[in-house]
């Protein structure tokens, strides 16, 4: 078989539940951690450049970030772009520390987190059907080829649903879990 491999597509399916969980780190829960900022774009030196490649964010106590900006001219874009990120935070700036306090989260602000949650799992979800389709695809081509018999292709098909459905298990528990952890006054 030319194309198709049980262990890549597993593999592809894999790094599409990472950067699902990746995203969640994104989600604010109620205790303040440092990749809460990650997604955040900054405006630097005429392109857009993750946070993280501008300053450095760290956790000061549950309820509160600091980001050190390492070139003060960076600090009002770095403001700015926290500031209009779609987490609802307002940072306040003092000379290159910026103070992001983190307020209680309501139950109106859980519930669109949790929104926000299902939009990635579903985005992830999606990102797993194709990878299934490409693999069924490479199956079909294969035994139109002729490299494989009806028989194989069968079997093999029925592995990568066994794969698919397993995966999509999978971001359903990480999702349900992190609703949990989001819902958690």
């Amino acid at each position: 078989m030319s194309e198709y491999s049980i262990s890549e597509l597993d593999s592809r399916m894999k790094k599409s539940v990472a950067s699902m969980q990746e995203e969640f780190g994104g989600l604010r829960t109620g205790r303040a951690s440092p990749n809460l900022l990650d997604p955040i774009m900054v405006e630097a030196y005429g392109s857009k450049m993750p946070l993280s490649q501008v300053a450095t964010v760290s956790a000061a106590d549950a309820r509160l970030l600091t980001v050190q900006v390492w070139d003060k001219s960076m600090t009002k874009a770095v403001e700015k772009a926290i500031r209009e990120s779609h987490l609802g935070l307002n940072p306040a700036a003092e000379g290159t520390l910026i103070r992001v306090a983190l307020p209680e989260l309501n139950e109106e602000r859980r519930k669109e987190l949790t929104k926000v949650a299902h939009q990635y799992a579903e985005a992830a979800k999606v990102a797993v059907r194709h990878i299934r389709r490409d693999g069924m695809d490479a199956l079909k081509k294969a035994e139109k080829d002729g490299e494989i018999g009806k028989d194989d292709l069968h079997s093999e098909s029925e592995n990568v649903q066994k794969l698919t459905d397993a995966v999509v298990i999978e971001i359903d528990k990480l999702l349900a879990a992190k609703e949990a952890d989001i819902m958690r006054v």
